[in-house]
């Protein structure tokens, strides 16, 4: 389903919120990144936008990238990764498939080359499990160009990768060694 301008704005004003900044809605989230509902829905609403229970369970339902969880009775909700605030949304370590896949700008590429995948400002590197998904991430940064990865010798030596509740891989660095070509 198409999601509205107004629900595109609103989930990017939520993203901002739930993942970098709570203080932009005059709320706080809880150590694993659970905000309050209500809390929520006033900070969104104090800023000017028009938002309801409704309208962030719509937009929640609609996010393509499934970007935010409720809790089971609604009263919470998180970003369900992509933090640049130190939380722990109680990930799981799993084992990945044999390759996952990074999506870059090809003006990043050199860079990558010489010092690998890192997570900047993030908790963690985010790796897609197909490759179109990561060749849309790239395109949101210029001229994509996708990396391949090789994940399971990365778990063989060690390192550990968790999956969001999205579907999103994550790991905290990949070294150079482990593109393939």
């Amino acid at each position: 389903m198409e999601q509205s301008n107004s629900d595109i704005k609103l989930g990017r004003f939520l993203s901002l919120v739930l993942r970098h900044d709570p203080s932009a809605a005059g709320i706080s989230l809880d150590g694993h990144g659970w905000a309050d509902v209500k809390e929520l829905l006033a900070g969104v609403s104090r800023t000017g936008r028009k938002i309801d229970m409704d309208t962030l369970e719509r937009i929640v339902r609609e996010n393509n990238k499934q970007r935010y969880s409720f809790n089971e009775d609604h009263t919470r909700i998180r970003a369900n990764q992509g933090h640049s605030l130190s939380v722990d949304v109680e990930l799981r370590e799993e084992t990945p498939p044999q390759y996952l896949y990074h999506g870059t700008a090809t003006r990043f590429f050199p860079a990558i080359q010489r010092e690998g995948i890192r997570k900047m400002s993030r908790q963690y590197v985010h790796l897609s499990g197909d490759f179109q998904t990561a060749m849309a991430v790239g395109r949101r940064h210029g001229s994509p160009v996708v990396i391949t990865v090789d994940a399971q010798a990365m778990a063989r030596d060690g390192v550990g990768f968790y999956r969001s509740e999205n579907g999103v891989w994550l790991c905290e660095h990949v070294e150079p060694k482990y593109f393939v070509s």
